[in-house]
């Protein structure tokens, strides 16, 4: 069974993902695969070249973020461009993996929830999440709530999602990943 976890921008996915580590399950990270891949994947490096542009790349090879950010950012287009380029390498790369597990912060965005059998969505109330970013990113409050107004409702991915768990500081996340893997387990022996 192929599992994804979810969840936007400070509703502590990574930290989730990380409990999960701990119990000895090996999580693929889409974030990491994606910045992985368009550095090594030769395909990738020519296709973001041809679509941005020479500067795509410093000259030592590395990918130039600021172009590319600055590529991103100027429309919705060409976000929408590079992702029908880097999602499908993911995927792709994903599949290869043979992993059973996926961090993915856009999963319903890139479409990538179909390659999973069930989603778990982390949740946080939106203040918890708000202060979480400031402390993390040391931003104001606007420019968090500007970043989280970019991302799917938390609603909309909770409506869709078949396990919720809540990461609130209050209840508790041993008991709530206790119980996702013994789930997971039965699933498998089932």
């Amino acid at each position: 069974m192929k599992t994804a976890i979810t969840g936007g921008i400070g509703s502590g996915k990574s930290y989730v993902c990380r409990l999960l580590n701990k119990q000895g399950i090996d999580i693929y990270d889409c974030d990491a695969a994606a910045k992985r891949l368009m550095h090594s994947s030769a395909k990738l490096r020519r296709q973001l070249t041809q679509l941005i542009g020479p500067e795509t790349y410093l000259s030592d090879g590395r990918l130039n973020k600021a172009a590319v950010a600055a590529y991103l950012l100027s429309s919705e287009d060409h976000a929408k461009a590079v992702d029908r380029i880097v999602h499908p390498a993911v995927a792709a790369d994903f599949e290869a993996s043979g992993m059973e597990w996926m961090e993915c912060a856009i999963l319903y965005e890139s479409g990538f929830d179909r390659l999973v059998d069930r989603v778990v969505v982390v949740t946080a109330p939106e203040e918890v999440r708000l202060s979480r970013i400031m402390k993390r990113d040391g931003i104001t409050r606007d420019k968090a709530l500007e970043w989280l107004s970019r991302q799917w409702p938390q609603e909309a991915v909770r409506r869709l999602a078949d396990v919720e768990i809540v990461n609130d500081g209050v209840r508790s996340l041993d008991d709530q990943i206790g119980a996702l893997l013994h789930q997971h387990h039965n699933s498998k022996t089932n």
